[in-house]
């Protein structure tokens, strides 16, 4: 039942900033992390960065220092801040709930959302 999508996707100039948001919706048992992925043409899916339910934080190499992954539970939302974007951002960014659980027993599972589109671009 747990719903994730993605916001905030656009245009943007090299150098330039973006917010993503990824608003959740839904009731669920527990959710082990939740993160963001990023697909550019032809290149496999992969982790940009991730928070775990305890807060604990993992940034890809090539993006640490510019991007901030961060969680507001009461809005039951998740923000990924860009900063400094080049374009080799460029990409469809995705959203995704990991080790979702509907009951505490239940085998866990993933969740993603549809994607929003980021081009860095001038």
């Amino acid at each position: 039942q747990l719903q994730l999508v993605e916001s905030g996707g656009g245009l943007v100039q090299p150098g330039g900033s973006l917010r993503l948001s990824c608003a959740a919706s839904g009731i669920i048992f527990s959710i082990n992390a939740m993160g963001w992925y990023r697909q550019a043409p032809g290149k496999q899916r992969e982790l940009v960065a991730s928070i775990t339910s305890g807060g604990n934080t993992n940034y890809a190499d090539s993006v640490k220092g510019r991007f901030t992954i961060s969680r507001d539970n009461v809005k039951k939302t998740v923000y990924l801040q860009m900063n400094s974007l080049k374009p080799e951002d460029t990409a469809v960014y995705y959203c995704n709930a990991e080790g979702v659980r509907r009951w505490s027993l239940s085998a866990p599972s993933d969740c993603w959302g549809q994607g929003t589109q980021v081009t860095v671009s001038s």
